[in-house]
């Protein structure tokens, strides 16, 4: 899906990591809700309340799942998962659009 329909988007930004990463909250009608942002290179850890999809839109990346010591690839056009309250590593090596799912 390269479009969303019928939403509401917080005006306020999230900014992480001093600006290095950025998003904008997606609300649906449904209840749900995901985040789409930009992430510049660096490496950067996040931690997880509900479980996330992470849809790398363009972008190279590599990411650490909590309780893993392997690095896996996420590039364009890839998805990973994040459990619920957990963690991730992830290691932006070109600048990255994603969009982020969260799962309830």
């Amino acid at each position: 899906m390269s479009e969303f329909e019928n939403v509401a988007i917080v005006k306020q930004a999230n900014v992480y990591f001093d600006g290095m990463v950025n998003s904008r909250t997606v609300k649906f009608a449904d209840g749900s809700s995901k985040t789409l942002g930009f992430m510049l290179p660096g490496e950067y850890e996040f931690n997880t309340g509900d479980p996330e999809i992470m849809e790398i839109m363009s972008g190279e990346t590599e990411v650490l799942l909590a309780g893993s010591d392997q690095w896996l690839q996420a590039n364009a056009g890839e998805v990973f998962e994040v459990a619920g309250d957990s963690s991730f590593t992830i290691k932006v090596i070109t600048p990255t659009d994603y969009c982020c799912s969260f799962i309830k």
